[in-house]
């Protein structure tokens, strides 16, 4: 039964007023692009901005944005709103944390909510998501012995009070980030798309009534929700399994997951998986968990319905507390994505045999590398690069080269790193044969190489993922290529390191995995394949049984 009270808009009514709300955060998107400082926020786009009804319910958001992020905001805000209780907020308020176990789990995410006002009343919430370029704390991607070495903590407090900014707190973060003209101006980025939204809402209240956004919200989550258990009534009953392993760091990472569907509910239990990890970065808060799997199933099961809370309702995930998917605090978390980005492949493996053409291979994910140092000039430069690998394939459809999945994040472009700094990309081209083989071809991974300019020399920071698992397939597929990290053409570890002038550094990001057989792959696209460069002659040969 839906948990939801629905109000009497008529469909015609819902969907107006709907594609409304979105393109409101749509606009946001837009002001919050224009107006970040650093390149991760302004060209890989890790953030999110979505509406909250009321009772702090997601119901709309920008249709691009980190889908991990729009799971965890709206619980975040009810947990900041605990501590700061609606009736005790007042208009130019805004709250931040960036807490991991309230947020998405690790501290360079800065999470803001907004109260909006009309009459005196809270008639919603605009709520945002960023992921900042420093944090202070170790230079390290994967090596910490707890979240306290990681960085800066700033528990839910008040940003800006009635308007009046709390120059205390902005003291305390700008004298603790290394970069505080790219962290400060990603924040007011944050705040100021805000305030886009708050505009846009007294427009639709203006039209529509004040309790207008709570009403279509209503129907929103209640439509949805019924959606979503629709979708799974709809499958077999039952108990299905799969384990990952996945590169984990300095010893492997085990997923273990148990899923249940039961009438109109599923349940994802992730008992057995590995236990959290000391000294090593990668474990993941309950919020982390949860988010990358609700996001693996609205891909499956209803990927063209706007993202909200409702379709959250008939899904439970259980993780045991003190394992890597829910660790306990403090425990260090800042690389979390090398376990959760193996989550979906956990998921898929288990639903392919009762949904075999709703899932997707496993994918290549995406590296994260920071490049900062001082340039010929003197000026300090930050630049985040999040590369990506090539997305599964599914059983329509070969993978996508160079996307990234599970996030929506995008390439960093070549002359966005050489503008903002020394560096010199001399190439970023698909890799031969590192998509996964099938009946459908996994999505190309890519090659990046750089180099510094002048006597420059650049700090890296790299979190590079399935080196040693590569990304598997489905249904007889094959493995996307692994991984590699190369300097002057030879492997060396992962560890933080000085780029020296003269030196060259190789990313080889993975492909995604393949489904079906391979040798039943189309033998016209396969020539297409050879043609193009995506895959070898040699490997047509041998691997899809000739043209």
């Amino acid at each position: 039964m839906d948990t939801h009270a629905p109000s009497t808009l008529s469909s015609i009514d819902l969907q107006i007023q709907w594609s409304r709300l979105i393109s409101i955060m749509d606009e946001a998107d837009v002001a919050m692009l224009q107006s970040a400082f650093s390149t991760i926020v302004s060209d890989s786009r890790d953030y999110a901005v979505i509406l909250l009804d009321s009772q702090a319910r997601s119901i709309a958001q920008a249709q691009v944005c980190v889908p991990a992020f729009t799971t965890s905001l709206p619980v975040a805000a009810r947990t900041m709103l605990a501590e700061y209780p609606p009736e005790t907020l007042q208009p130019g308020d805004v709250l931040i944390t960036n807490d991991p176990w309230i947020c998405h789990g690790h501290l360079p995410d800065f999470y803001v909510i907004v109260p909006m006002f009309h009459a005196g009343e809270i008639f919603a919430y605009y709520a945002a998501a960023a992921h900042m370029s420093d944090i202070g704390g170790r230079l390290d991607e994967l090596i910490a012995r707890d979240v306290f070495e990681e960085g800066l903590r700033v528990p839910p407090s008040k940003l800006y009070e009635a308007g009046v900014p709390n120059r205390q707190l902005f003291r305390i973060i700008e004298n603790n980030v290394r970069h505080p003209r790219l962290v400060l101006g990603d924040v007011g980025a944050m705040v100021g798309a805000g305030k886009v939204v708050a505009d846009r809402c007294a427009e639709f209240i203006a039209d529509y009534g004040p309790t207008s956004i709570d009403m279509v919200g209503a129907e929103i989550l209640s439509r949805s929700e019924t959606a979503m258990r629709e979708a799974i009534a709809a499958l077999p009953d039952g108990v299905y399994r799969k384990e990952v392993d996945a590169d984990g760091f300095g010893e492997p990472v085990h997923i273990a997951l148990k899923l249940t569907i039961a009438g109109d509910t599923l349940e994802m239990d992730f008992a057995g998986s590995s236990p959290q990890r000391e000294g090593a970065s990668i474990n993941c808060v309950y919020n982390v968990t949860h988010a990358h799997s609700i996001f693996a199933l609205k891909c499956a099961f209803l990927p063209d319905l706007p993202n909200n809370e409702g379709l959250y309702a008939p899904i439970t995930t259980v993780a045991p507390l003190g394992s890597v998917l829910n660790a306990r605090f403090p425990a260090p978390v800042k690389a979390r994505s090398m376990t959760s980005f193996h989550l979906h492949t956990a998921i898929f493996g288990a639903m392919v045999g009762i949904v075999p053409d709703q899932v997707q291979a496993a994918a290549g994910s995406f590296w994260v590398m920071a490049c900062t140092g001082v340039d010929d000039e003197g000026e300090p430069f930050a630049i985040h690069v999040l590369p990506n690998g090539g997305t599964g394939a599914v059983s329509y459809a070969d993978g996508q080269p160079t996307m990234s999945f599970p996030g929506q994040g995008t390439i960093t472009p070549a002359e966005i790193i050489e503008n903002r700094g020394p560096m010199l990309v001399k190439e970023r081209s698909l890799r031969e044969g590192s998509g996964g083989a099938g009946r459908r071809r996994g999505g190309l991974g890519q090659t990046i190489r750089l180099t510094t300019l002048g006597d420059a020399q650049a700090r890296v920071t790299l979190r590079a993922d399935k080196v040693t698992y590569p990304p598997t397939g489905l249904e007889g597929g094959g493995l996307g290529g692994a991984g590699k990290v190369e300097l002057d053409g030879k492997p060396f570890p992962l560890d933080p390191f000085i780029l020296k002038p003269g030196q060259e550094l190789a990313l080889h990001l993975p492909g995604g995995g393949g489904y079906g057989d391979p040798t039943a792959r189309d033998k016209a696209a396969l020539k297409h394949d050879v043609d193009m460069g995506f895959v070898s002659p040699a490997d047509a040969t041998t691997i899809y049984g000739g043209l």
